[in-house]
């Protein structure tokens, strides 16, 4: 199983990015996929997760409105669209996958594969 993420940059405050995590290795509709992020010196935070097999989606309250994560199955890949960009919004984005299905009750729990990260750095 292999995750690669890539789209992340240095933007200015307002602007938006779409960040990707590229996937082999696995069934790609029999999967989970989460987004978290960690800004410096912070704990990791769940931002968003997808079912694969029927595309449904879970947000963190603090990124509802400007995040959308989508999939495109034919390209296995799972994408982050993040608009609005704010300097709060630092930090490396990690893309992660597991077989289990999620539901609002567990969808940040314990996820086998990992991918390497994509730097994000928002200027005020």
């Amino acid at each position: 199983v292999q995750l690669v993420e890539s789209g992340g940059g240095l933007v200015q405050a307002g602007g938006s990015l779409r960040l990707s995590c590229a996937t082999s290795g696995f069934t790609f509709d029999d999967y989970t996929i989460v987004w978290f992020r960690q800004a410096p010196g912070k704990v990791r935070e769940g931002v968003s997760c997808i079912n694969l097999s029927e595309r449904s989606t879970f947000y963190a309250d603090s990124v509802k409105s400007r995040f959308t994560i989508s999939s495109d199955n034919a390209a296995k890949t799972v994408y982050l669209q993040i608009i609005s960009l704010k300097p709060e919004d630092t930090g490396v984005y990690y893309c992660a996958a597991d077989l289990r299905y999620r539901d609002e009750t567990n969808w940040l729990d314990n996820y086998r594969y990992w991918g390497q990260g994509t730097q994000v750095t928002v200027s005020s």
